[in-house]
């Protein structure tokens, strides 16, 4: 790939899913019945605003040659000796800091981790834990969970073109839902790819159904010489500055229990430590529901 990384292409049944007992001799599933759209005032709504451009999958860098991985294989990230000496301990590779909340969750979208990558790109990633980041889970293909179905998206690898403070802006539209057949949690990214799936047996209380969905982003604070990381989130400045300089969700919706998208029907907005990142939400017909997000750590502000 032009960023350095090497992308192996693996056969399908020797990811490391097919390492769990559960899945031992299995094969991916086939793809599960995808989301319908919703009515509203008797007239069809779209899930999108917009269609997607022919080819938006062509979202990262080591695609950018037009290369592919052959059918009934993935492209999985090789994991170097670098990535690991980077890595507090082995024992914690690939995995985020504990938290002291206790829940399932599966997350997904784009980061910037210079631990976990090495460099500054912004990498499409996935995530689960079932025990609240205590033993359990990992990201992207790093650990035994997530099923991947597909051979044209490496989790773990950059995205490209990104967006840039007052120039051009870049969506990725992501998707996750529960397959109201086998019970899976799959993940789509761009318009209609199907990434994979985590199993529901990976799971307690999302076995069954979701209780929360959460929007937004995060940043790890070690408050280097006790003062605050000045480690950017979004674009690294504040919601109030809005579109084009301030980063951004849109056409926020969930999947109900009869597998329709709909509207948010109460989106909170909440800023931890609004001095340092800051959000705004609103609505409108265009956007649906949306918010202006992120901030430059420490400032003035943000001690």
């Amino acid at each position: 790939s032009p960023d350095g990384d090497t992308i192996d292409c693996v056969l399908s049944h020797h990811q490391p899913a097919f390492d769990l007992p559960q899945l031992k001799g299995q094969r991916p599933l086939d793809p599960p019945e995808r989301p319908r759209v919703y009515e509203r005032d008797g007239v069809m709504m779209t899930a999108e605003v917009e269609e997607e451009e022919e080819g938006e999958e062509h979202v990262q860098l080591w695609r950018m040659s037009g290369e592919t991985c052959p059918e009934g294989t993935i492209p999985i990230r090789r994991t170097t000796e670098q990535d690991l000496l980077r890595a507090s301990s082995v024992r914690r590779f690939g995995r985020k800091p504990r938290r002291r909340v206790r829940r399932d969750s599966t997350s997904n979208g784009h980061e910037v981790s210079p631990e976990l990558y090495g460099d500054n790109y912004p990498r499409f990633f996935t995530y689960w834990t079932n025990d609240a980041y205590e033993a359990t889970g990992c990201y992207n293909l790093m650990c035994s969970g997530f099923v991947q179905t597909n051979n044209r998206i490496a989790i773990g690898a950059a995205i490209s073109p990104i967006s840039s403070y007052h120039g051009g802006q870049f969506d990725i539209t992501l998707l996750i839902w529960k397959d109201p057949k086998h019970g899976n949690w799959w993940l789509e990214f761009g318009s209609g790819i199907l990434v994979g799936y985590w199993p529901s047996f990976l799971f307690t209380h999302l076995r069954d159904h979701a209780t929360m969905v959460q929007f937004g982003g995060e940043i790890v604070n070690t408050r280097p010489g006790g003062s605050h990381t000045s480690t950017a989130m979004g674009s690294g400045h504040f919601a109030g500055e809005g579109f084009g300089k301030a980063s951004y969700f849109r056409n926020l919706e969930v999947v109900d229990w009869d597998n329709n998208l709909i509207p948010l029907p109460n989106l909170r907005v909440l800023a931890d430590h609004p001095n340092c990142y800051d959000i705004r939400g609103g609505v409108n017909g265009v956007w649906g529901h949306y918010f202006y997000y992120g901030g430059p750590g420490r400032s003035v502000r943000c001690p």
